[in-house]
């Protein structure tokens, strides 16, 4: 962000920038059928909240999720974005040797997990990243981890499948992905679901922002 505030680009720029990047068509039904089937979906992200909350706003989906969680940005007094680590690696290092110092997404879902007590709950995380190995690895049986092939996650899962205890749907393209995950989601709220409450939390990451961690995350009643 410094060497883009040196050229003389303000965070308008950054924000005209990010409203021109493409969103999949799929990915965005994906977000509102989700929803739209009582999904409560939440974001796991290791880029930053100006760009995650821009993006999408711009596509008209930021209402469709409960929850945030990524690194912490502003924009300060002189136009200059300002991106903080979610964990301090100086003064609240999280000591997960699988995560990048700044994150770790594994503690997120793990607190997420934590939230919902004694409820059953089942869990569908897309991703494609390295940084979505951890998390992956935090998910059970009854779970679901829906990895991009031929990206980090994938690699990383099939290096050794028996790692994973959540079952893998991978997934190519956003046409793929919206069709894998609906397909989970009424698996999960059709008879003979035995459960009052199904939370999902999943990951979709945007096909625009992939290095850079951009993600999108999920629970459902039923």
């Amino acid at each position: 962000m410094g060497e883009l505030h040196a050229r003389g680009k303000t965070a308008d720029d950054i924000r005209d920038c990010l409203r021109s990047a493409p969103l999949d068509a799929h990915v965005v039904s994906a977000i509102t059928t989700a929803k739209a089937l009582g999904c409560d979906l939440r974001v796991v992200s290791d880029a930053n909240t100006f760009f995650i909350e821009t993006v999408l706003d711009h596509h008209g989906v930021l209402g469709c999720f409960s929850e945030i969680t990524t690194n912490p940005a502003h924009v300060d007094t002189d136009g200059r974005l300002r991106i903080s680590p979610f964990h301090d690696s100086a003064s609240e290092p999280h000591g997960c040797a699988l995560c990048p110092e700044n994150m770790c997404k594994g503690k997120i879902i793990e607190r997420i997990q934590a939230t919902a007590g004694a409820k059953k709950q089942h869990f569908i995380y897309i991703g494609d990243g390295k940084g979505d190995y951890c998390p992956s690895l935090k998910l059970g049986e009854g779970d679901y981890v829906m990895p991009k092939e031929n990206y980090p996650l994938w690699n990383l899962i099939c290096s050794n499948k028996q790692l994973v205890k959540a079952e893998v749907h991978p997934w190519n393209n956003g046409k793929e992905l919206e069709k894998t995950l609906l397909k989970l989601v009424n698996k999960l709220i059709s008879p003979p679901a035995q459960v009052s409450q199904l939370d999902y939390k999943c990951e979709i990451c945007n096909p625009v922002s992939t290095e850079a961690g951009c993600s999108k995350a999920l629970p459902v009643p039923h």
